[in-house]
């Protein structure tokens, strides 16, 4: 990793790749990026890039709306499970302690 190449945080993919591999349309993940829901990288030029991580989290949004929330509930299912994470990875740390 000392590359970044397995970093699945790195900026990889235009918007019109990311769309095609998660089965979006571009439109939507705009609105995506425009409600908070994905946060993609900027190339120096401004070019959105999207992660392997970014990906995921498209993935997971397209579920939730699929199980009928709306994209406000879809926020908050978001955040709630990056707290989750967040406290878990805390909590993990503490007991390597």
């Amino acid at each position: 990793m000392a590359n970044g190449e397995d970093d699945p945080t790195r900026g990889l993919y235009g918007i019109s790749v990311a769309a095609e591999l998660v089965g979006n349309g571009e439109q939507n993940i705009r609105l995506y990026e425009r409600r908070g829901l994905v946060t993609p990288a900027r190339s120096a030029g401004g070019t959105r890039r999207y992660s392997d991580h970014d990906l995921g989290r498209l993935r997971r949004i397209a579920e939730l709306l699929g199980d009928g929330l709306n994209l406000a509930g879809v926020g908050r299912v978001l955040e709630l499970e990056d707290e989750i994470g967040r406290l878990r990875a805390e909590r993990d740390a503490s007991d390597r302690r």
